[in-house]
């Protein structure tokens, strides 16, 4: 909210200068982001009077202007395009200072001499308009001082306002908040009801009373828009950052800046029928005012006549109701649009008004009737024109309730950590416009006004009272509690112990935005169907992540492109999944590894991260949690055919570990192999309770034997078939070669395997090993097909 401080004076007058009175809107909560003069530095400016204007002999562009201003009239040389006889403008006169230290002189141009220089508002410092001289009011009183007839001697002073505080985003929303820190009254304009003068009148149907509570229309005819906006206006308009447009535009802005209630006004002309506020029609299409043309949806709200929609409501008006200056009736409207209704539509459509961002956060309600009062008055005052009845639909289940707030006293002293006097928070309540509707025992039950729509509990009172009382007239305490000790299950590791593993490891943390590129998405997880934002931050941020590659890999690409070769990434997050029309939430676990397994150095090549480096990663991971997950061949459409393994736990699937499918890399566009994981975090961080088991003192056992087994069979399904037969005492099994030639055939390979029995008490005998070694090698054939090499 930007808005000019002689404005705000003109509501409240404290008596503080401009930086007390900033950093007293800060304190309160209101942030000032900066202030800055409305105009220039600059000194000698005058208005002046352009009596007459010749054209230059040797220039044909250059005029010769007689400029009356000071005790004579003296002559001055002048290109601008707009520049007539009987025209008020700023004079600058021979020794006068504009901004940047600019000093006016006594010059000749093209052979005539020059005394002064007329202005347009670009050399004042006023706005960056340079098309022409600054146009004054024809009574502007000729040869006085610029700075004191504009009463340049203003900031202008920007409140980055936080979306709960709606009731700031105008002049009488910040009036009345520096009233209370001031316990000065707010005096603004009365606004008194026009009474109609014409029988001119214009049918309201509101179809879509959920979106729009209330609305208000008045029919303004025989009005003059030929007319400029006043000066006054438009500098109050400027100093808030709104440029002029046209006197029903101007009015309707100032409207909203002074009162907080976004108006809009129509060409009666060009509405067929009467006003209908309605849902839009799937397809349906707009041409906005700024000239793009919108389809629109069947979720958004539009004012339309009997034909067409003719503006998206609480938005943008169309370009065909739109006024001109050769509209001669107007169609005023004011209405009080639902915040929800409006939440993201005009961003949707690539939009951003001064409406939608007061609707969007909430308007009073009650205010619309007041404003249309206020801009009736105003476009009289100016353009002339004849009042119709103010047309006025109101559903009354669909507006909101007026909002009863128990205050206890004693929760307000625990919390602010002061016990205030009962009537100081009865005045400070009362300042703010807040009604004590009762006085309880322990307290005050207050009414919410229709202007604060961000009260809603016990605690925003107390926020109201302790930001008005001063933050900095709170004292300093230490808050006291009592916290029970939870009991944490032995078996489950803390996230920080997986978190410690991979930094250990050589990996970096990554976090990523949990809304992610559909495009991306759509490579790395077809399978699931993205939930889509309702108001994303942009196109490539708009649905909520299924898997956490997706971020990953788009942080693995932005290193490369960055000369950073080695990536190892991990992370944990959330992923969401539509599942039984609920969003579901699971913790992950995600990890990426490109580039060389091990730092470049004088000992250790270039060698390329592999599967097997990742998955003995993991392994370890496994181990160390407790936890016995399987690694089963398997198959993901993001992942590499042959480099795919599924993590299974208990039989069931926990998580998917490969190399990224080459066709889904090269749309990516990444280099090397990118290896990945993920994994639901949950299961694989519950494992086992560890247990003392003491260490056998008797000789080991070792068997070794070579079989002859196809390729499509996995070590994993070997190694089970070996520890179901070979006995309780088996200690380990190990793969200690493998190989492939013609010898053996066509699809198969050879698999040696070292097998280690321990009896915890007693020295196993040669007959019994031999006995559980046999049944090895019959359990091997039988189930798996193997034979024994020769």
């Amino acid at each position: 909210m930007k808005f000019s401080e002689q404005w705000l004076r003109e509501w409240v007058n404290p008596a503080i200068d401009t930086q007390a009175l900033v950093d007293q809107i800060t304190m309160a909560g209101l942030e000032v982001d900066g202030f800055e003069p409305v105009a220039g530095r600059f000194t000698g400016v005058i208005v002046g009077e352009v009596v007459a204007v010749v054209p230059h002999p040797d220039a044909d562009k250059l005029r010769v202007c007689q400029v009356a201003g000071g005790e004579e009239v003296v002559q001055v040389v002048c290109g601008a395009p707009n520049v007539r006889e009987g025209l008020k403008v700023p004079f600058a006169v021979v020794g006068a200072v504009l901004p940047g230290d600019f000093k006016i002189k006594k010059a000749k141009l093209r052979g005539q001499p020059s005394f002064g220089m007329l202005c347009s508002e670009s050399e004042l410092g006023l706005s960056d308009s340079h098309e022409g001289l600054m146009e004054l009011a024809a009574d502007a009183p000729t040869g006085e001082s610029l700075r004191d007839y504009l009463k340049l001697d203003d900031v202008s002073i920007d409140v980055d306002l936080t979306p709960n505080r709606s009731d700031c985003l105008s002049i009488r929303g910040i009036a009345r908040e520096v009233g209370v820190l001031n316990s000065q009254p707010v005096e603004g304009p009365e606004i008194e009801p026009v009474a109609a003068t014409t029988s001119e009148r214009v049918e309201v149907e509101v179809r879509a009373p959920e979106g729009c509570p209330r609305y208000l229309a008045r029919v303004l005819s025989n009005v003059d828009l030929s007319v400029g906006t006043p000066l006054w206006m438009q500098e109050k308009l400027r100093r808030s950052g709104i440029r002029s447009i046209d006197p029903a535009v101007d009015v309707t802005n100032y409207v909203m800046l002074e009162q907080g209630q976004p108006m809009h006004a129509f060409d009666r002309e060009e509405i067929k029928g009467g006003i209908v506020v309605r849902m839009a029609e799937a397809g349906e299409k707009l041409v906005l005012l700024d000239g793009q043309e919108v389809t629109l949806d069947e979720g958004t709200l539009v004012i339309a006549d009997h034909e067409k929609a003719i503006a998206m409501a609480g938005i943008m008006g169309g370009e065909h109701s739109g006024v001109s200056e050769n509209t001669r009736s107007l169609i005023l409207e004011a209405a009080y649009f639902d915040a929800i209704t409006l939440a993201g539509k005009a961003r949707a459509f690539g939009l951003h008004t001064d409406a939608s961002h007061r609707f969007e956060r909430g308007v009073d309600y009650n205010l619309a009737r007041d404003a249309m009062e206020r801009a009736t008055a105003l476009l009289m005052d100016i353009v002339g024109g004849e009042p119709g009845e103010i047309i006025e639909v109101v559903n009354e289940a669909e507006m909101p309730d007026e909002l009863l707030i128990d205050l206890r006293e004693q929760r307000l002293a625990d919390v602010l950590g002061l016990q205030i006097d009962r009537t100081t928070v009865e005045e400070i309540l009362s300042r703010l416009g807040l009604h004590i509707d009762k006085l309880l025992k322990n307290g005050w039950q207050v009414r919410v006004p229709s202007f604060r729509p961000d009260l809603a509990i016990e605690e925003d009172l107390i926020e109201e009272v302790g930001r008005i009382f001063g933050y900095n007239n709170l004292p300093v305490t230490e808050p006291m509690g009592s916290l029970g000790l939870t009991a944490t299950p032995e078996a489950t590791r803390p996230l920080s112990a997986v978190q410690s593993f991979f930094v250990s490891r050589g990996y970096q943390e990554a976090i990523t935005y949990s809304f992610v590129d559909p495009k991306v998405q759509a490579l790395v997880s077809p399978d699931e169907e993205g939930i889509e934002l309702a108001n994303p931050i942009s196109a490539d941020l708009s649905v909520m992540r299924t898997t956490l590659w997706s971020g990953l890999l788009k942080t693995v690409a932005y290193n490369q492109n960055r000369q950073q070769p080695r990536v190892r990434l991990f992370e944990t997050g959330l992923r969401f999944v539509r599942r039984d029309g609920e969003i579901e939430q699971r913790p992950m676990l995600s990890g990426v590894v490109a580039g060389p397994q091990v730092p470049e150095n004088w000992l250790n090549g270039r060698r390329e991260a592999d599967f097997f480096d990742v998955k003995g990663e993991l392994e370890a991971l496994f181990q160390m949690l407790g936890v016995n997950v399987e690694f089963r061949r398997g198959s993901h459409p993001a992942l590499h055919p042959g480099q795919t393994a599924e993590l299974v736990l208990d039989g069931q699937s926990v998580g998917w570990l490969g190399a990224l499918h080459p066709q889904v890399q090269k749309k990516l566009e990444l280099n090397g192999t990118i290896l990945m994981f993920e994994l639901f975090l949950n299961p694989v961080v519950t494992g086992y309770v560890p247990n003392f088991k003491v260490i056998s003192k008797f000789p080991e056992v070792r068997r070794d034997l070579a079989i002859i087994i196809g390729n499509e069979t996995a070590f994993a399904d070997v190694e089970r078939v070996v520890r179901n037969t070979a006995g309780e005492n088996l200690t380990s099994v190990r793969a200690f070669d493998v190989y492939e030639g013609e010898s053996l055939g066509e699809g198969n390979r050879s698999l040696a395997l070292s097998l280690f029995w321990q009896h915890p008490e007693r020295t196993l005998n040669e007959d019994e090993v031999h006995g559980l070694f046999d049944g090895v090698i019959g359990a091997l054939k039988e189930e798996l097909g193997a034979t024994l090499r020769s």
